[in-house]
This record gives structure tokens, C-alpha cells and sequence, in this order.
């Protein structure tokens, strides 16, 4: 293959690869000895699975052997000794058939490099790479390199050759942001379920308030690093003009000295009731402070993007994961708020208090299903609903506290899913949450009846929607399919099952 136009292609991909990467990628040497020359540290191999299997179709085509003739299957860890940082993870596949007894003898010893085996038997081969592209990280890779879910991957394949025949076929990869030359902040942020509002009457004194869940998924996942002039890329051209706008006003703020080139990998919709415009913000103004050794508490970060003015569920979600539930803001004659405003009309007032938060059953399973309807109220048109609908009745207010403090909580925390879900149930008819689900379409309204009568143990409306979720135990793959059925008789629409996530968002440096 041409690896020079491969490495083009992945640049494209994922942006600058370093001459270091690209000689990783494309070399036909002994890979130990490279990374020894590179790392200036003593390597060795970590065999994480050594056993023989029957080729598979694939491993036959890339072998040349029939399917089912016996290879030796071998999973290692190229790490450092000292430290035990793990550098190349990489797979490999031998016919047994083509090996003499004691070469057969050293690869099957665990922990010995497949060069250095190579070099004791005398073998005169070569290497043929077969291509090189980019992949995102998986469970078991984002584990094993200590890296974030769907982090790029850089991967090669190449065979080597002897007496014109494949001896073994090997797949390795590296993160990319190893083996880089600049400094590199790499973050994950969750997303959230926005329950409820808790008081939009204000009379005690105090507004606002909220109870809100972290989600695994869907998440965003960004990179930056120091760069000349601010650039921005990845996504569609309206969140690149996000970042860059939210990059501008954070950089002016802390009087830093330089500007970041900042890459998304993966984002979530806004305005779509996930809260994308509070992991957006802080992830970006996390990035930035922290390339500009500027280590500063999520609060700050916060007031800097003007999050957390009305609810505190994002910002905690950012921080802390789990279930959440916040203490609003004083309001009223010298307190911090004298009106009815959504969080993106609040800039300057502070993120409220966190008051509770428990882990999220994980055993819980939450679908998320979002129609194909407008993107829920933002803007003008949000700030005009709190206006014309605060204050809610005092009684609602009442009510929907009682149900948060004696049922919702003690469902979570009794790990009770029945009483949890009935709980989710009532609070959509309740105070701030009812007028959110009556501004709704039939497709979202209609949909939450779908999701109960399939077997969901409680269904609501995620801030000002179209996300619509539910909880169950089993059977959510039937919960799904009803939504999907739903939606697709009413304009379609998109759905997931994820999980609760109880840690706030993950921040490297590379």
C-alpha cells in the first residue's frame, strides 16, 4: 500500500500526525526497538491472551491458510517496564503448520517479542503493510490505554513475509494523542436528563431548584492544544461557530496570552433537552484554562460560560455524575434573582447549591428517544414561557416538593425502580414541568403514553424536549421498539438505551 497517501488520509481525518506516529505507521523494523529508541526506556511484552484457534474466513484470507486449519491466536501489551504505560496494544495470528518446532516453542512462550523470535531463529522476512486508517477507541481499547471512549486510534495491519508465504498477520494500535509534540487537553463530558424544576412560584424566598440525571451517553469528546491563532473543527459549521464563540469570551475573561486550535470528535444535538449547551461551554472553557495553567473549580468555569443561572443540574452533572438534585437561588429583593429566567438569560448569577446527589442505579436501563420535531424552546421564545407562565401555583410547588422528598428520592436511594418510576410520572403534571409538556407536539405528548402502557416503569419529558426517556430493568429492547414504532408512524425519530453515569466528565492531558 502507499503508506505516505494513507497517513494524508487519516490527517485529514483527525488533523496533524506527528513524524513519530507516521514512523510507527509505517515502519517495516522491529517495533520494540523502535519504541525503546523513542521512549529512551526499557519495553517488554505483556501477553494478554496466547491460545490456538481455527482460522476464522478473515484470518484465513489474511494468512493464506484454509479456514479452519489451526493459528495461533496472541493479544499483547507493548508497555514500558518501569512505569507500565501501555504504547501499542496489538493482535497477531500465526499458522502453526508454517512454524518449526522451535519457533513454534518461542512464540508460544509468553512475553517475548515477535522481532526478537524472529532475530534468535535467523528467519530472513519482511514486512508488508496492508493498510493504516483510524478507528474510535472501544471499551476494551479506552481501558487499556487509559483514554476516553471513542478517543482516535491510530491502527496499521502488515503481514510478515517469509519464503513468500505470511508467517503472521498483526494489527497495533496506538491512541493518537501519544507519540504527539504538542500538549493536548482531551475531554469527555456526559450528557444529562433534565426531570424537573422545582419552585417557579418564588414565594419562600428561593426559585428556581432541579432534579436531573447523568447519562453515559450520549457525550462529546474535544481536544485542544495551544496554537497561534484560535481554530476550530469538527462537527457542522453552527457548533464550530459555538466553540469558536465560546472560546473567544473565555480566552478574553482570563487575559490569556496565546489561543487553541480545538477539535470535536463527537457531540450530542442542541436544544434537544441534553443540556449540550452546558457540556459544550465548560468543556471548552475547562480546555482552555487548563492548556493556560489556569486550574480552575467547575463553579468558576460556570460563571465564565454563563451556565448554572437557573438550574445547577449540568454544571453538577460536568462535575460530580449520579443523580442530582440542586437548592435554586435566593430570589427576590436583594437576592441573586427578582425574576422568572431560563439559564441562558441568567449570566451573572451563580450555579446554586448541590443539596443531594446519590449514584444511579446502574442496573437501571434509561431509553432515550428523540421524535423528528422542532428543537425544543431556546432563545426569545424560552425567556418569553418563563415570563408568561411564572409564577406556577404555590400549591403545585408544594406538592411537587413532597413528591421529589418522599418518593422520588427514597426510590433512588431504596434502589426501589417501581417507586422511582411512579414518582417520574407524577412530576409531569406538576408545576413547571406541566407547562413544558403542554408547549409540546402530539408526537412527544403521545410518545410518553407509548412508552408506559410497553411496560416503562416511569417516562417523562426532558427539560423543554423533544427528548422523551424512560426507565426499566429488562425488556427495554420492547420499550424501544414500541418508541420506534411510534415515532415512525408520527415523522420518525431516533432512539438509544444508555445508562446512568456516576462521575462527572473526564479530563486528560496528553
Amino acid at each position: 500500500m502507499d503508506i505516505a497517501r494513507a497517513i494524508a488520509d487519516m490527517e485529514v481525518q483527525v488533523g496533524r500526525i506527528s513524524p513519530v506516529q507516521k514512523f510507527l505507521l509505517g515502519t517495516d523494523g522491529s517495533v520494540t526497538q523502535i519504541l525503546e529508541s523513542i521512549t529512551g526506556k526499557k519495553v517488554v511484552i505483556r501477553t494478554l491472551v496466547q491460545k490456538v484457534i481455527p482460522a476464522d474466513r478473515v484470518a484465513a484470507e489474511n494468512l493464506s491458510v484454509a479456514e479452519g486449519d489451526p493459528i495461533n491466536f496472541r493479544i499483547v501489551e507493548i508497555r514500558t517496564e518501569e512505569s507500565g504505560e501501555v504504547l501499542i496494544y496489538a493482535v497477531s495470528h500465526t499458522p502453526i503448520n508454517r512454524l518449526s518446532p522451535a519457533f513454534k516453542d518461542d512464540l508460544m512462550k509468553a512475553d517475548i517479542p515477535i522481532g526478537r523470535i524472529i532475530k534468535r531463529h535467523h528467519i530472513e522476512a519482511r514486512r508488508e503493510i496492508l493498510n493504516a486508517r483510524v478507528t474510535p477507541a472501544d471499551d476494551e481499547i479506552s481501558r487499556v490505554f487509559a483514554i476516553c471512549r471513542n478517543e482516535p486510534v491510530l491502527t496499521r495491519q502488515y503481514q510478515i513475509i517469509h519464503a513468500d508465504k505470511p508467517l503472521i498477520f498483526i494489527e497495533e494500535q496506538f491512541p493518537y494523542n501519544r507519540f504527539l509534540d504538542t500538549r493536548r487537553v482531551i475531554i469527555r463530558t456526559p450528557s444529562r436528563l433534565h426531570v424537573t424544576l422545582i419552585d417557579m412560584h418564588g414565594g419562600s424566598g428561593r426559585v428556581d431548584g432541579g432534579v436531573g440525571i447523568t447519562l453515559d451517553e450520549p457525550g462529546m469528546l474535544l481536544e485542544a492544544e495551544l496554537s497561534p491563532v484560535l481554530s476550530v473543527s469538527g462537527g457542522d459549521p453552527a457548533l464550530q461557530e459555538r466553540v469558536r464563540s465560546i472560546a473567544m469570551d473565555v480566552l478574553q475573561k482570563l487575559g490569556a496570552g496565546g489561543s487553541v486550535a480545538i477539535t470535536v470528535r463527537s457531540y450530542f444535538p442542541s436544544h434537544a433537552g441534553l443540556g449540550s449547551g452546558s457540556q459544550l461551554g465548560l468543556a471548552v472553557a475547562r480546555a482552555i484554562s487548563e492548556l493556560h495553567g489556569r486550574h480552575l473549580p467547575v463553579r468558576e468555569l460556570a460563571r465564565l460560560v454563563g451556565r448554572g443561572g437557573t438550574s445547577g443540574i449540568g454544571t453538577a452533572a460536568f462535575e460530580y455524575g449520579g443523580f442530582i438534585v440542586d437548592g435554586g437561588h435566593r430570589f427576590g429583593a436583594g437576592g441573586e434573582k427578582t425574576d422568572f429566567r431560563p439559564s441562558a438569560a441568567s449570566r451573572g448569577v451563580s450555579p446554586p447549591p448541590m443539596i443531594a446527589r446519590h449514584d444511579f442505579p446502574l442496573d437501571w436501563r434509561i431509553l432515550l428517544a428523540i421524535p423528528a420535531v422542532p428543537a425544543g424552546a431556546s432563545g426569545k421564545i424560552e425567556t418569553d414561557i418563563f415570563r408568561d407562565h411564572c409564577p406556577v401555583p404555590l400549591d403545585e410547588v408544594r406538592e411537587l416538593s413532597h413528591e421529589i422528598l418522599m418518593r422520588m428520592l427514597p426510590g433512588i436511594a431504596g434502589r426501589d425502580l417501581d417507586l422511582f418510576g411512579s414518582s417520574v410520572n407524577a412530576v409531569q403534571h406538576l408545576g413547571f414541568k406541566k407547562v413544558e409538556l403542554s408547549l409540546q407536539p402530539p408526537q412527544v405528548t403521545g410518545l410518553l403514553n407509548v412508552l408506559r402502557e410497553a411496560g416503562a416503569a416511569g417516562a417523562g419529558l426532558s427539560s423543554f424536549g423533544p427528548a422523551v426517556y424512560a426507565f426499566g430493568d429488562t425488556g427495554m429492547a420492547g420499550i424501544g421498539q414500541a418508541a420506534q414504532e411510534f415515532m415512525k408512524e408520527s415523522g420518525g425519530g431516533t432512539t438509544c438505551i444508555t445508562v446512568a453515569r456516576n462521575s462527572g466528565a473526564v479530563v486528560r492531558v496528553a
